[in-house]
């Protein structure tokens, strides 16, 4: 069951990709929770075979999970992060465009249109509907670049696992391990339990998908002309296999591009080069944006256990990655005339560290981890960083300057009373007092009640302020959930405006949109640029809203400890 700011914006993404009898059922999943057919057929008051399609379709697109149960038998429910993953399918598509060309994008957005797909279905329907060369060579270039996604882990098989919720499977997998544990269980054998269980999960899901890819043996002629059969084998895509298209593989270049992004801010282009390059070499060997190692053992994907930061990896390795026509001598002020690649980006790794200012300070702002000539990127300290930052942002839009020095003092320091606030941050009390209450009412900050006698009386008590980060965090996100719906109900408004509607149909026509400009009158085509103006200003303020909610959610693995 989700909170309201939540199940409106999952379901306003569902009305508006499958209509509204599919919204109908996606709401009352939302709202209710799990839920048999039957009970589904009753809150929705659809008709049952209405419900089964809406449903099918769900299934299909990876927005339902099955589960079964002793009680009920199969109930159903929303798959509250891949519904809201969809609001960045086209960001997907354009990097698959980036990283396999056209043939890549085309591939991954034909697989988001219809969930899930075997290859040859694939291959068919881009070849018969590319207008360029034969369909036979059409068809080599699609099955290369499925290929490509595939091998990357850019595509991935769609099992019976994946459709069913992993939370019952854990819960089930726990259930059998504290089985096992012969008298009362301490707080350890607890915890190597869920370890256990979440291992024993994690290790089914990736033989599951391991069925992607097959070995095939490849023919060769002999001398004469005659064929004979080929020691060697090559590595082909099953046909029979559905596959999906893999977010977590894209979350990751979201990630990288965010980290770039702030280490440009931070310093300059060249720093950012560095660790783009530091990125780039350890990126195939990332699944997911849990999925990376730690020294040289794997993390499992679990509460217990998370990854912090990628494979060392040498100073040699980001030089050879790096171009010698990229000019990194610009951004930094030596001594010495002309210096080589190896030496400027030794010393940009050394300015990423935060090497001259060993301290808790000077490690809590560093990019990367650079020792014995191995350099790491720090993850869990960039994330950090990163959501602190979006708090900040919050907090200085609503409560200006003054509301981001408390926010920094209590963060820095800790739990402190009015007064000490008043007095640190240099300003009067009569100011504080209410911008404390404010703040508190919008949950960056909180309270904590220290009382002075056991009758816990409320005018014999001290009260101090903090951060609650988990609860900040928890509350800016409904708020951008909310943002996000708004957004989406702003731009159904304006494309149903009657005068605004006809134009578009009209636009629509086959005769139309061969001539626009000859058979549409210059009040049609303004208001259609009117229109196309205001659609891209909220694509810009959706987008930048999707990027906080994803450093706040896909990135708050990494901050479950934040202090």
């Amino acid at each position: 069951m989700a909170d309201a700011q939540t199940a409106r914006l999952c379901t306003q993404i569902i009305h508006s990709q499958f209509g509204p009898l599919t919204a109908n059922v996606a709401s009352v999943l939302l709202t209710r929770g799990r839920l048999t057919l039957p009970q589904i057929i009753r809150f929705t008051s659809l008709r049952p075979r209405t419900v089964r399609a809406s449903v099918l379709v769900l299934v299909q697109h990876n927005v339902l999970w099955h589960a079964q149960t002793e009680e009920e038998g199969e109930v159903l429910e929303v798959n509250i992060e891949e519904c809201l993953l969809r609001l960045r399918f086209g960001r997907f598509v354009w990097q698959a465009g980036q990283l396999f060309g056209e043939a890549g994008a085309e591939i991954v957005q034909l697989i988001l249109d219809h969930g899930k797909l075997r290859p040859p279905d694939i291959i068919s329907e881009l070849s018969y509907n590319d207008p360029k060369g034969s369909s036979r060579s059409a068809a080599t270039v699609y099955s290369q670049a499925l290929h490509a996604l595939v091998a990357a882990a850019y595509l991935k098989p769609s099992t019976i696992l994946s459709h069913i919720s992993p939370r019952d499977k854990r819960i089930r997998y726990e259930a059998e391990e504290k089985q096992k544990i012969s008298g009362f269980p301490t707080a350890k054998e607890l915890r190597e339990a869920k370890e256990s269980a979440a291992a024993r999960l994690k290790r089914e899901e990736e033989e599951a998908e391991k069925v992607g890819l097959k070995r095939k043996a490849k023919e060769q002629k002999g001398p004469r002309g005659t064929k004979r059969k080929a020691v060697e084998e090559e590595e082909v895509v099953d046909p029979t296999v559905y596959f999906r298209v893999n977010c977590d593989k894209f979350n990751i270049h979201i990630r990288n591009t965010l980290i770039v992004k702030a280490a440009k801010e931070r310093f300059n282009d060249g720093a950012a080069l560095v660790l783009k390059t530091t990125l780039k070499v350890t990126e195939s060997k990332q699944k997911d944006l849990l999925d990376v190692r730690t020294g040289n053992e794997a993390c499992f994907r679990s509460f217990t256990c998370s990854t912090d930061h990628t494979e060392p990896i040498t100073v040699s390795s980001i030089a050879v990655s790096l171009s010698d026509q990229e000019d990194l001598s610009s951004g930094l002020i030596l001594k010495t005339k002309n210096p080589s690649n190896t030496a400027c980006i030794k010393d940009y790794l050394g300015v990423l560290s935060s090497a001259d200012n060993p301290t808790p300070a000077g490690r809590a702002a560093a990019f990367l981890s650079y020792n014995s000539s191995k350099v790491q990127v720090e993850f869990e300290t960039i994330c950090k960083r990163l959501r602190r930052r979006v708090l900040e942002s919050v907090t200085r839009e609503r409560h200006d300057t003054q509301g981001v020095r408390i926010l920094r003092l209590l963060l820095d320091t800790g739990k402190m009373d009015e007064k000490q606030i008043s007095k640190v941050v240099m300003i009067p009390g009569k100011d504080v007092r209410p911008l404390l209450a404010l703040m508190s009412a919008e949950s960056l900050i909180s309270t904590q009640e220290v009382p002075k006698s056991n009758d816990r009386n409320p005018a014999r008590m001290f009260y101090l302020w903090h951060v609650d980060l988990p609860k900040a965090y928890s509350v800016i996100l409904g708020n951008l959930y909310k943002t996000l719906y708004n957004i989406g109900v702003r731009r159904q408004a304006e494309q149903e405006e009657p005068m605004l509607k006809a134009v578009l149909a009209k636009r629509e026509r086959s005769d139309v949109s061969q001539d626009e400009a000859a058979l549409m009158s210059r009040m049609e085509l303004d208001m259609i640029k009117e229109w196309e103006a205001k659609r891209e200003k909220l694509t810009v303020l959706e987008m930048r809203a999707e990027e906080s909610v994803f450093i706040l959610r896909d990135l708050g693995v990494f901050g479950i400890n934040d202090d």
